[in-house]
């Protein structure tokens, strides 16, 4: 199957019921007709539903859509992005390892990431993850490297491939957030990555109306390797899919935030318009970012997809000319930007991206305010920048709410 088509049938087999939709099963337990098939699906011998909090039907199905709309060998589900992304990467790391991450991450994964050192973990930030910062930073206790496809809101653009040949050379797990970019964009299995994580409540869902996250496991050789000792019961037993098998087993299982059938329903129904929606959101960002650029009271646009932009050759590189649906713009104080703010009409001033609705938020006092002002400066987070998720309405209409607002500033 081609993109589109994968979005809608990828992985989906109707029922017995004729049912063209996942069904919701909201069942937080399963009967079984013998002791001896509850124990095999305890003990990994056959497939077979338990739990909720372990394996959901809905919830399978969401999951088996996402791998293979990202060309992955499996996927596992979480309750939030931040869920997902604190799952996948503790089922790698072990006190005294080291992961090396980009400065130019979404705020609450920097500070996650940031706290792993109160596990013995050590942590260290780049200002620039490239080929050569990467190659000076790695040493013997690295086990992981995570980044973003495109920083939230740094808007920095990650090279993946230079950067996924060098974890390669020296076996360590690259781990990439692709919420900003989503499959429709890039797939960053196929440049490199071991792991690809997308906070579900974003792009995939599409119209803010659930929290979710997910992990895909692109599988691989690089878990056999000795410095992974903890996934070695795992390589011997189900090879490639040894990252997917200790994450079920393990901190997957003990945590347990598990995603709703609910809200795997309500992605299902999201995902099938990705592309459209995608498409439109590209289109528009690149209209509002050359107007913004345009206007002497912006003192600065940040979209990656403006020729003026130093990572627009990247761009061109991974992306075909589009660049997302988010961007970034200055207004000289903090007063301004908080004028500008309350003056708007039809853009919405909330917490999230990635929905059909145009959105806007001030980072620094909002998502980013647990961070520290070296922090913030790090994540290229300042007091009069705001960050504009543009929707699929009517460009003319989000760009004359724009100007109105401004007006008066």
């Amino acid at each position: 199957m081609k993109f589109n088509t994968k979005l809608i049938h990828g992985n989906f087999n109707i029922d017995y019921t004729g049912a063209t939709n996942a069904p919701i099963y909201l069942s937080n337990a399963y009967a079984h007709k013998s002791a001896e098939n509850l124990e095999d699906i305890f003990t990994g011998k056959t497939m077979g539903y338990a739990y909720t909090r372990i394996s959901n039907p809905t919830v399978i199905s969401f999951e088996r859509r996402m791998a293979s709309i990202e060309d992955g060998l499996s996927a596992t589900s979480a309750a939030s992005g931040m869920s997902a992304i604190y799952l996948a990467i503790m089922n790698v790391l072990e006190p005294g390892n080291e992961i090396i991450a980009s400065c130019g991450l979404y705020g609450g994964s920097y500070t996650l990431i940031r706290n792993l050192r109160s596990f013995g973990i050590k942590v260290k930030f780049l200002e620039e993850l490239n080929k050569e910062s990467l190659e000076l930073a790695i040493n013997e206790n690295t086990r992981l490297v995570f980044a973003e496809t495109i920083g939230n809101p740094k808007l920095n653009v990650l090279d993946i491939e230079p950067v996924s040949k060098i974890c390669k050379l020296h076996k360590i797990i690259l781990m990439i957030d692709s919420t900003m970019t989503t499959p429709y964009l890039i797939k960053p299995l196929q440049h490199g990555a071991d792991v690809v994580i997308h906070s579900t409540s974003k792009y995939i869902n599409g119209t803010s109306n659930s929290i979710g996250g997910i992990i895909i496991d692109g599988g691989g050789s690089k878990y056999s390797d000795s410095k992974y000792s903890n996934f070695e019961p795992y390589v011997k037993r189900f090879g490639n899919m040894s990252f997917t098998a200790k994450l079920k087993d393990t901190i997957g299982r003990d945590i347990g935030p598990a995603m709703s059938p609910f809200s795997a329903f309500l992605n299902l129904t999201g995902v099938e318009t990705l592309a459209l929606r995608m498409k439109e959101h590209c289109k528009n960002t690149l209209m509002v970012a050359r107007y913004l650029e345009s206007n002497k009271k912006i003192s600065e646009v940040n979209y990656p997809g403006l020729e003026s932009s130093k990572y627009h050759d990247l761009i061109r590189k991974y992306y075909k000319n589009e660049a997302g649906g988010i961007l970034t713009f200055r207004l000289g104080s903090k007063e301004k930007a908080f004028a500008f703010l309350n003056r708007l009409k039809l853009i919405l001033n909330l917490t999230n991206i990635g929905d059909t609705k145009s959105i806007i938020i001030h980072p620094s006092s909002t998502i980013c305010s647990n961070n520290t002002e070296e922090e913030k400066m790090q994540m290229g987070v300042y007091d009069d920048l705001l960050r504009l998720s543009v929707g699929i309405e009517d460009v003319e209409d989000i760009i004359g709410d724009m100007e109105q607002a401004l007006e008066n500033v």
